[in-house]
């Protein structure tokens, strides 16, 4: 059963990431090309390691709430928080009281109350998710205060970028590089996405390398377009229309608004 396999591949996930952390081979890194606009000599990380968290398209601790009708395509999930924080997706349960489906997600939905073993998945996968933010946190970063907190127009190489401030995205951006190139986004206060602009990938650049590390909010404007994975300390509210190719995990709660979010394909 897809459930069952999910499970299994959690808890060899799960070892494995302790196993990386207790040997310090999640922070490595190599020399890389040139990173921004401003072209400034970056240093390449290695990808941040998800755990069983990255079985998810939306994670969060508080909840998970949509205006009708959003398009997700991938699992949610909800811990320490009940299914009852789940909102707008009219659950139906699955017979195993394991998990439950919805209309609007291709996919299962996860919740902390759900039958054994479904509550240790849960705590696992929040675990995870929350050794994900530290670890992209601690990188070191390769170009710092880059555009001073706005970055609209802007082409940007593989690298690790950190911010003292909030970002804001005003205009489109291109996030250009390999299949390989990584890039970590470390932000201090709140990433503003305006209505409608896009981030967009050029050459061989993957939204499952690109990881935006936020300690405040997340706001993406109507109609918007984000690409990568977002590892939030607080909540992640999405605008009418705004999409997402990647995963949005909270440490609070997550809102879309007949959104789409989809998880990228590896």
């Amino acid at each position: 059963m897809q459930k069952n396999v999910h499970l299994l591949q959690a808890g060899v996930a799960i070892l494995a990431l302790l196993t990386l952390t207790a040997c310090g081979s999640l922070d490595g890194s190599s020399s890389g090309s040139s990173g921004g606009s401003g072209g400034t000599d970056s240093t390449v990380a290695g990808s941040v390691e998800l755990g069983s968290a990255g079985n998810f398209v939306m994670l969060a601790k508080s909840g998970i709430d949509t205006v009708p009708t959003s398009v997700v395509t991938g699992d949610l999930g909800v811990s320490p928080q009940a299914a009852s924080g789940i909102t707008g997706f009219s659950l139906v349960m699955d017979s195993s009281n394991e998990f439950s489906t919805s209309g609007q997600v291709t996919g299962n939905v996860y919740a902390s109350d759900y039958t054994v073993p479904t509550p240790a998945y849960m705590t696992a996968s929040i675990s995870a998710m929350e050794l994900a933010f530290t670890d992209a946190a601690g990188r070191t970063p390769s170009v710092t205060e880059l555009g001073a907190g706005n970055i609209g127009g802007m082409t940007i190489t593989r690298g690790v970028y950190k911010w003292g401030t909030g970002l804001l995205i005003p205009t489109n951006i291109t996030i250009s590089g390999e299949a390989t190139d990584i890039w970590i986004f470390q932000i201090a206060q709140d990433l503003t996405i305006s209505n409608g602009v896009q981030v967009i990938l050029a050459g061989g650049a993957r939204p499952e390398n690109i990881f935006w590390q936020v300690s405040g909010a997340v706001t993406l404007g109507t109609t918007s377009h984000l690409e990568g994975i977002v590892l939030c300390q607080t909540g992640i509210t999405l605008a009418t229309g705004a999409t997402v190719n990647g995963r949005l995990m909270a440490q609070t709660a997550v809102n879309i608004d007949a959104s789409t979010v989809a998880q990228p394909i590896e």
